[in-house]
């Protein structure tokens, strides 16, 4: 999930954090889950649902992630003047997972997409956070902004207190969001849900206690452009019949931004819905490399001034 000026966390609601990796495990041929653990955990207090926040990773060659300043005044402008070979990357992700465990460990999954193998690409081929996280090993530290209120900005999803029925579509960088707002449905709610996957063993096994009905698209040797693929998943499934009849759903949407805009105007076009009942989040953009992204995020701003000044 690549961070943007409207996705860096306001340090009001947010503080640093040390995390320090404990584990991992392969999940799927694109999924790997770091487990991270460390003591200012304690004052980690995810909202649940697709809580992000955002990391920073050291940079190619470096074992750790250092900052000159965690300062809330200086932090960021120390890290845009740091030397763009000891700069950490700072990439937006979603908390998969926060728990404490028997033994009073805190500890709080991050699941991350791989591309191709990271274990062995250069950098600049997998991409900074796929290079990173096919590389960690148990003791390696980042430092994070994450939330130390469970009500903050940074929890997209908020449906309505009307609503009967939760529609949503995620390709596989929303994913971890998606099954994390699934763990937290409530027994009994209706979910229609079309999540979109690069391979066939992507298929997670997800838990929820949500009356959910699933379509995976896979775009493994689809033979089609994917938002087409999409669109065709989308509308192959009529509301009445392969989803619940609802009066007033909620639609949450994540995923790459053309792909969004696209499956955001079947539903709001061709559905009916009210656009206002739609959230959507484009957490990548097709063609762009995430530098390119942060790029437009921080241009016209002084060094000194904190992105999170959008939200």
């Amino acid at each position: 999930m690549t961070a943007t000026a409207s996705d860096a966390p306001a340090i009001a609601h947010f503080r640093f954090f040390a995390l320090e990796v404990l584990r991992t495990r392969r999940l799927g041929h694109s999924f790997l889950r770091v487990t991270f653990g460390g003591e200012s955990l304690a004052d980690f207090r995810s909202g649940g649902y697709d809580q992000s926040l955002s990391l920073f990773l050291p940079p190619p060659g470096r074992e750790h992630a250092v900052l000159p300043s965690t300062d809330e005044d200086t932090w960021f402008a120390a890290w845009r003047g740091m030397p763009d070979e000891e700069r950490p990357v700072m990439r937006s992700y979603t908390v998969r997972e926060q728990r404490r465990t028997s033994e009073g460990v805190d500890e709080v999954d991050i699941d991350f997409v791989l591309h191709g193998d990271p274990a062995a690409a250069a950098a600049d081929v997998a991409g900074p956070a796929s290079y990173w996280a096919g590389r960690a090993v148990t003791g390696r530290r980042i430092l994070a902004i994450g939330p130390a209120v469970a009500e903050n900005k940074s929890v997209r999803f908020q449906p309505p207190a009307a609503t009967d029925a939760i529609w949503m579509y995620a390709d596989e960088t929303a994913l971890p969001a998606a099954a994390a707002i699934l763990d937290r449905l409530p027994a009994g709610t209706r979910v229609r849900a079309w999540f979109e996957v690069p391979h066939e063993d992507d298929r997670l096994a997800l838990s929820t206690l949500a009356e959910a009905d699933i379509t995976w698209i896979v775009r493994e040797s689809a033979g089609r452009e994917r938002t087409e693929q999409v669109l065709g998943a989308l509308r192959a499934t009529d509301a009445s019949t392969g989803g619940p009849a609802a009066e007033a759903p909620y639609v949450w949407l994540a995923g790459e931004a053309g792909t969004i805009r696209a499956v955001r105007r079947h539903f709001v076009q061709e559905r009916s819905i009210d656009r206002r009942a739609v959230r959507f989040t484009g957490y990548w953009r097709l063609g762009a490399s995430e530098e390119e992204l942060l790029a437009e995020a921080y241009a016209g701003k002084a060094p000194s001034e904190d992105p999170a000044s959008a939200l």
